[in-house]
Parts: structure tokens; sequence; C-alpha cells
């Protein structure tokens, strides 16, 4: 049975309940899955609360999702397009039920997977990785400072997560939204000491929006080049490869 078909069956089964994918990209990406044509699915809820987060309407409870066999119809068109991976973000997709069948939905048209992830689910993350080929995880800040950026305060589970990516043997990248205003030289070795031995670490700017959560935060200067650099020059005794995004 090929791959397509099987999914196919999956669907006779309950073609008219719901997914736990939200929306997704309407274009296939080039950036969300680096090498491949990616579809950028997204779940919806997310236990932190950045007030930076560019996904706002994403946050807080569950939505209704697309009916699998929505789903489905989606997957074939991205098929015919030549996509070749899919990327999960959110949200924070390892809040989503049924997110293991989801992997599993994917891997049944022969998509690479991708998860992106705030690594607050250790438990959830550890099922995932034997199914998956590649995963983000953002690092939000040090220690010290998660609470104030993200309201999330279990750090352990942070640690974790960081320790359970850096021990599969899938892709990986971790990866750091930079405000130059909070992200101190101070806060970046913490961070540093944190992934110390990581395969890839990713800078990106901050880049104010009026629509972010924080009204605070949209008055905030976007993350200068020189920063980015700065930032990237401290950062390459810890990890094996620094790159930066967007500036």
């Amino acid at each position: 049975m090929s791959a397509e078909m099987t999914a196919s069956r999956k669907q006779e089964i309950r073609p008219a309940d719901e997914s736990p994918v939200y929306a997704f990209l309407e274009k296939p990406s080039l950036i969300d899955y680096p090498g491949s044509l990616c579809a950028v699915f997204f779940t919806s809820g997310c236990n932190f609360s950045c007030g930076y987060c560019h996904n706002a309407s994403l946050m807080g409870g569950k939505k209704t999702g697309l009916l699998w066999s929505r789903l489905e119809e989606v997957c074939r068109k991205f098929k015919k397009e030549w996509t070749d991976a899919v990327c999960i973000t959110g949200g924070e997709p390892t809040l989503a039920s049924g997110l293991m069948e989801l992997i599993e939905f994917f891997r049944g048209f022969g998509f690479k997977i991708k998860i992106d992830s705030n690594g607050s689910r250790p438990e959830i993350l550890k099922e995932c990785l034997p199914r998956i080929d590649s995963i983000a995880m953002d690092i939000k800040a040090d220690f010290s400072g998660y609470s104030q950026l993200t309201g999330f305060t279990h750090t352990e589970k942070i640690a974790e997560s960081v320790h359970l990516i850096m021990s599969s043997d899938v892709d990986y990248e971790f990866r750091t939204t930079l405000i130059e205003s909070f992200h101190t030289d101070e806060q970046m070795r913490g961070i540093g000491e944190l992934i110390q031995g990581a395969r890839r670490y990713c800078i990106q700017p901050f880049i104010p929006q009026d629509t972010l959560p924080d009204p605070r935060m949209r008055q905030l200067k976007r993350t200068t080049p020189q920063r980015l650099r700065e930032v990237e020059k401290l950062m390459k005794p810890f990890v094996r490869e620094v790159m930066v995004r967007g500036a």
C-alpha cells in the first residue's frame, strides 16, 4: 500500500474528526526546514506568555482544528507542489492532543518532519524525537530571565529538553530572538552554558510589530546588525556553529 493510500485509509476511519492543526501557510516555505520545500502547520495554545510573540493569536487556549479530511486535502496539494517536508509549529505543539497521531499522519505522505518547541514538556519531546527528523527549540533567556520574559518558571524542564535533544540522533538547532535591551552579554553567556557543545545555535533579530501582546514591546527598536554580530562572536566558544538569521 502506498504512503498516500495509508494516509487516506486513516481518514476513512475518522473523516469528520478534528485534527490538532489550527491553520497552515498557503504556500510552502524555504526557510522553516533548511534544504527542503516545507509546508508549515500551526497548532493552537501556548503555556508561555511572551510579550514579543509574533503568533499571538495562537496563544492561550485551544482553538478548533481542521478536520482530518481537510488536512488530507491540504497534504495532497502540497505533495503536488513538490513539498517534501512539514514543520509543526504553534503555539506550542507539545500541548496538542493527538500530536503523535499527527506525526504519523504526515509520515504517511512521506514528508520529513520538523517540530518547533519551547522545550517546556520534555516528557512529550521524548516521545516525539524517535518519530521526527528535525527539531528547533527556542532558548528564550538564561534561567534568571525565563520567568520575566515568558512567565514560565520550571526551568528544570528546559534543561531536560536541551539534554534530550542533544543526546538524540535528530538534527536540531537552538535559537534565540535577541532583544537588545534584555539579552545582555551576561544573559547570553548563561544561554551558552546551558547549550554548551550544541551542534547549531541561531540568533535572530527582535522585530517590533503593532500586534505584539505587550504594548511595551511594540515600542522597542529592532535588534541592530551590530548587536547580532557581537552576540555571534560571544557565542562561538560555546557551540559548534552559530548562525545569524535576518541580519
